[in-house]
């Protein structure tokens, strides 16, 4: 089955086998899933046509994939664009809802370290 150009897994379940689409999720996959009259727990190669329909029209109503994925980039460049707090965090490369930057936030900055335990040299015994 496929949905906005997304193979959805046949083998799986599908409550998870709709996360695969960029945008959904644990809670809106159930929620398509509810207003489809699908069962949750079947799996993509025992639905009929019918229910394939019926999910495709439910998620078409939802903005997901590449409408998603360009809602949120053009919400980043204006917070940079009007040199707001979250946009500069954002062009520094830094975490932008809060986290504390004087440890972690590591990945982040592109600082992949190794751990150092207690920071002293061992001192060899005689």
């Amino acid at each position: 089955m496929r949905i906005s150009g997304i193979t959805i897994p046949e083998k799986k379940r599908l409550e998870y086998g709709l996360r695969i689409i960029y945008g959904v999720g644990h809670s809106l996959a159930r929620k398509i899933l509810a207003s489809a009259k699908v069962d949750p727990a079947k799996r993509a190669v025992d639905l009929t046509p019918e229910e394939e329909n019926a999910i495709r029209h439910e998620v078409e109503i939802y903005k997901i994939e590449g409408d998603l994925k360009r809602d949120i980039s053009s919400s980043i460049k204006r917070l940079k664009d009007i040199k707001a707090y979250r946009g500069v965090r954002h062009l520094r490369g830094l975490p932008t809802r809060g986290q504390r930057t004087k440890t972690n936030s590591r990945t982040r900055r592109g600082n992949v370290r190794k751990t150092m335990g207690t920071g002293r040299r061992a001192v060899e015994k005689k």
